[in-house]
């Protein structure tokens, strides 16, 4: 296997003789975020970050996708928070594409390379800033835990994807795979956020229609996804948000490896009281 990359954004503004056509869509369903969006002009600010900016990808929005949100974090040397959570009771994945982080979770001082992954449990104390030369990029997706009688809380870890080896899903000779960090049956994790690999000609040969949704960041390479009866091609750098129950399947478009990082919901019953 070779080694992975990640496409990051870098900002900056289109020029003047640019078409303004481009495959940005939102729909009842689904959106897709191409990577040409991710530009000076729509980025954002944190109170008590230094030297960050940020892309949101995605946000809570009723009737639409209501349980997380993600950014693209982008710290310059010497930047980062000694405050980075304000919000109570909430769990986070960081994963690092671009740098270097130094995160400090409960005391306990990591260095993240790129592929590196931290699970931050409810209410965990955590910080983190670069310390390296370049500027860091890394996503930061963010959920309410949904605490439930009876079950531990889950433990904060970190680690990298290249120490993982990821998992063939059945039947497909090793043309679709995925990273996982926990373990699909450890009820404590109420969120999974986990790398889909496709080598070209791999395929999800159904429509997939379910209550989980779906952020799906574009690593590496491109597919074409079946959305709701849309064809949508897709590249590195794109993101797509998927509201529940939105159909969709897809193949990679070649020449290397197809490559996304994906958050769902899982492991909780549907409330039905408010």
């Amino acid at each position: 296997m070779s080694e992975p990359s990640y496409h990051a954004p870098r900002g900056g503004l289109p020029p003047q003789t640019q078409m303004l056509t481009d495959r940005a869509v939102f729909t009842e369903s689904y959106a897709v975020i191409p990577r040409g969006v991710l530009r000076d002009i729509v980025a954002s600010y944190l109170p008590f970050w230094d030297k960050t900016r940020l892309w949101v990808l995605a946000r809570p929005m009723s009737g639409f996708a209501e349980t997380f949100s993600q950014y693209v974090m982008e710290v310059q040397p010497g930047g980062g928070s000694d405050r980075p959570e304000l919000e109570g009771g909430i769990e986070a994945v960081l994963f690092l594409m671009e740098g270097q982080l130094e995160l400090d979770l409960e005391g306990e001082t990591h260095t993240m390379e790129p592929g590196g992954y931290a699970f931050l449990p409810p209410d965990a104390a955590w910080r983190v800033h670069n310390p390296g030369p370049d500027i860091a990029r890394f996503h930061w997706i963010r959920k309410a835990y949904e605490y439930v009688d009876g079950l531990d809380e889950p433990e904060g870890f970190v680690t990298n994807e290249r120490r993982i080896t990821p998992e063939p899903m059945p039947d497909t000779d090793g043309r679709w795979a995925t990273t996982r960090f926990v373990d699909p049956a450890d009820m404590r994790h109420d969120m999974h956020v986990t790398i889909v690999t496709f080598q070209p000609g791999g395929v999800i040969p159904f429509d997939e229609m379910h209550v989980m949704e779906h952020g799906l960041y574009v690593l590496e390479g491109k597919g074409v996804y079946h959305l709701n009866q849309d064809w949508v091609e897709v590249q590195a750098g794109d993101f797509m948000w998927l509201r529940a129950f939105c159909p969709q399947a897809c193949y990679a478009g070649g020449p290397g490896p197809f490559r996304y990082l994906l958050y769902k919901d899982v492991n909780r019953h549907m409330n039905l009281t408010p």
